[in-house]
């Protein structure tokens, strides 16, 4: 099932997307709570009514109320996520960018997967995203999966955690990179390069549609894995092409790592990271390590940015300058 949030009559609604048409399931059925993060929080009782309100639509029922897709505006599927976190679960976008910057590879990556928090109230779905001046120095995406969560647990074990996946969605971990370059210098980890947008969207799928793309995991590792491609174009020119299948850490095992000693909510987000070829800072690195010649990329003011991972959908956003120019590269000290 594909499980939305868009906006009808000027109000956030919790929908399913059938065959090009979204369908408000309140409308349908009042005991279906009005948002994703309700309905997740009692994740296995709206999961099976909204299944029969599906069966009923395929049957023929409902026409009435359906909304075209290309009629609605769609936020994240989450809006305003009890949490984000994002993973680093590609060894080759890890490698690349680590030659790049003439590196040795990590050993610690094959050891265990990490991830860190983002700012969970700049989630944000399909269309606009808005930028201050010094996010547009070295405005990069990053294509990637993520996860949401339709169950509470603390300690969960990599051999159950994907039972707590209520479904999977498209992620873009938008990087202002000069800023997340300066302050992670001070090694305490991304922040003002990364709080004012996290994409994902344009809808959550549920794992039993990704059934015919399941593969199995990379060698000692464990938890579900399916190979799905990815792709991004910038303005309609693709730039990035990997596949979700090639995740070295499973969102099993990231999920184990994440509730270690700690709750996890109905409602969290977790991504996977950042995919082989999936941002410009790799792609530009690549390019300046075999020509020394070449022009690297940033996206700019206005940039359509396209991401598709198969069986999820297709998610777009247009880079939008914010008319301020407050700058925190103006007033740093030094």
């Amino acid at each position: 099932m594909k499980f939305s949030t868009f906006i009808s009559k000027g109000r956030e609604c919790a929908g399913i997307v059938v065959d090009n048409k979204v369908y408000h399931l309140n409308d349908i059925q009042q005991d279906i709570p009005e948002t994703m993060i309700e309905m997740l929080n009692d994740w296995d009782n709206t999961l099976e009514k909204a299944s029969n309100i599906q069966k009923d639509i395929e049957s023929g029922k409902h026409s009435e109320q359906a909304h075209d897709i290309n009629e609605v505006s769609f936020l994240a599927p989450v809006p305003k996520p009890t949490s984000c976190r994002d993973g680093y679960a590609f060894r080759q976008h890890v490698a690349a960018a680590r030659r790049n910057r003439k590196v040795p590879m990590i050993d610690e990556f094959d050891h265990y997967p990490i991830f860190y928090f983002t700012n969970h109230n700049a989630v944000q779905g399909p269309g606009d995203v808005l930028c201050m001046p010094d996010h547009f120095q070295k405005l990069d995406f990053e294509l990637e999966a993520a996860v949401v969560l339709g169950k509470r647990g603390r300690n969960v074990s990599a051999s159950e955690a994907d039972q707590y996946v209520a479904g999977y969605t498209i992620m873009n971990d938008m990087s202002a990179r000069l800023l997340q370059m300066e302050e992670m210098k001070l090694n305490l980890g991304p922040a003002k390069g990364k709080d004012f947008s996290t994409v994902i969207g344009p809808w959550m799928v549920t794992p039993d549609e990704l059934e015919p793309y399941k593969t199995n995991p990379k060698e000692g590792h464990t938890g579900a894995s399916y190979d799905l491609s990815m792709k991004c174009w910038v303005n309609g020119k693709q730039v990035s092409e990997g596949s979700m299948g090639d995740m070295d850490w499973t969102f099993a095992e990231i999920i184990e790592r994440c509730s270690y000693g700690t709750d996890i909510f109905p409602g969290d987000v977790i991504g996977s990271g950042t995919v082989g070829t999936g941002c410009f800072l790799e792609l530009n690195g690549t390019g300046l390590f075999h020509d020394p010649n070449y022009t690297p990329q940033w996206l700019q003011p206005g940039d359509v940015v396209d991401m598709e991972i198969t069986g999820l959908g297709k998610l777009s956003n247009t880079m939008v300058e914010e008319s301020s120019d407050m700058s925190l590269l103006a007033i740093k000290k030094g």
